[in-house]
């Protein structure tokens, strides 16, 4: 797979989305759970996506148990959790693997190119973040740690909307 736009997966409410849906906007792309002492992200990935999404932002949640079972949910819990608890408008999908033998092939794509600031390899924890240009092009990888209202990541996103 060359782009984001190659890949399709079902979304949260179980309806195959082709990511080329996404052409010509900026995405991030986070692995969330509902279950995490990260999980508070979930109102600051809001907020970016309140505050940039009219410039061409979009957000992909990807609901992920991998880590220490913090996503036990069914897609339906996780939907519900998300609006009810943070509001959450942007697209969510269904529960994906991100590392190991089961790796969804979308994060074979995201973990294979080292764009910094993170390295490649292995999706560290939940809420690890990847940006993707309009193009379709990874542009960058963030530590799950970083927020998302974070100088570096708003500054990274800022110069993606900028580009043509």
């Amino acid at each position: 797979m060359g782009t984001l736009h190659e890949f399709s997966l079902m979304d949260i409410d179980g309806q195959t989305r082709s990511l080329s849906d996404f052409d010509g906007k900026v995405v991030l792309i986070v692995n969330v759970a509902s279950k995490c002492g990260l999980t508070p992200q979930y109102d600051g990935l809001q907020r970016l996506y309140a505050e940039y999404r009219d410039q061409g932002l979009e957000i992909l949640g990807f609901p992920c148990n991998q880590f220490a079972g913090q996503e036990p949910g069914t897609e339906e819990e996780i939907k519900d959790f998300c609006s009810v608890q943070f509001g959450v408008e942007f697209p969510m999908f269904g529960k994906v693997e991100v590392n190991g033998a089961g790796r969804e092939p979308l994060y074979q794509w995201l973990t294979a190119s080292t764009v910094g600031p993170e390295e490649s390899g292995d999706v560290k924890w939940n809420f690890g973040k990847f940006l993707v240009g309009k193009d379709g092009e990874l542009l960058g990888r963030f530590d799950p740690s970083v927020e998302p209202g974070s100088e570096d990541l708003t500054a990274a996103i800022q110069q993606a909307l900028a580009s043509n």
